[in-house]
């Protein structure tokens, strides 16, 4: 028996047009899994699933702004027509739309970044559960960031988002579990994607952050996406309201690169 295998199961996975979530969405059809690959925008989505198509995976596109609720009750309304009951949920998609002091952050970048981090994947999760209770238990995965776990200068809405995110997979581990829905966590450290490009995009920024990772590099959307297969498979099938944390280490030493 191969723990793994997601033959025959429906996933979503917001934010999934590239970097972590198009990893995850590779990953996820690599096991055997129907995939929606979903984001804001329609065409990079399409992409997507063409590739996963065309490597031999299933994969649909379905364009969504998980911001706004109309948006996320159609992303899951139309998984539903094309490929049936949602048996896996990952919230990965993410904004931050301020950067600078929390104190003094405009009121619809603050709302913007709680809408599109946190409400949505209470939105997501509610839509999604009466499938997964349906069908004996699923998999609810959000993809948080090492930035819930301490101080983040200029960037305080969204730490405090990430942080929201850890104790919601804790409260909806506990509220789903009767259910056999598993709720659980990653917390990526630095990940050379295009969201955390400023953070990298020079050989100079990029050889002083790897330097203060004990693995000696940033980390790639590939070092994630195997985590969240085994949070959606049954690998993980006695463990909810987990999370992990992906960083080459940099939480553990006490100067790390900022995320």
């Amino acid at each position: 028996m191969n723990a793994f295998d997601l033959t025959g199961k429906t996933a979503i996975v917001t934010g999934s047009s590239k970097g972590i979530g198009r990893s995850i969405a590779e990953h996820l059809a690599q096991a055997g899994c129907q995939v929606v690959v979903s984001s804001r925008k329609p065409e990079p989505c399409h992409s997507v699933a063409k590739s996963i198509v065309d490597s031999g995976g299933k994969a649909v596109a379905i364009a969504c702004n998980v911001g706004r609720k109309d948006d996320c009750e159609a992303l899951v309304a139309e998984t539903r027509r094309q490929l049936g009951p949602v048996e896996i949920l990952v919230c990965n998609a993410a904004a931050n739309p301020y950067y600078g002091p929390l104190v003094d952050i405009p009121d619809e970048a603050y709302h913007k970044t709680m809408d599109t981090n946190v409400l949505s994947t209470i939105w997501l999760s509610r839509m999604v559960k009466s499938d997964m209770q349906a069908r004996g238990g699923g998999s609810i995965i959000l993809i948080s960031s090492v930035g819930a776990l301490r101080a983040s200068p200029n960037l305080g809405a969204y730490a405090i988002s990430k942080a929201a995110d850890v104790q919601m997979t804790r409260t909806l581990a506990a509220e789903l579990g009767p259910y056999n829905i598993r709720v659980n966590c990653i917390l990526p450290g630095l990940i050379k994607t295009d969201f955390s490009r400023v953070l990298w995009d020079n050989p100079v920024a990029e050889r002083m952050a790897s330097s203060q990772f004990p693995l000696g590099r940033l980390g790639e959307p590939d070092d994630v996406g195997p985590a969240a297969l085994y949070f959606a498979s049954g690998a993980s099938q006695w463990t909810t309201g987990q999370t992990l944390v992906i960083d080459g280490g940099a939480t553990i030493v006490q100067t790390s690169a900022r995320e």
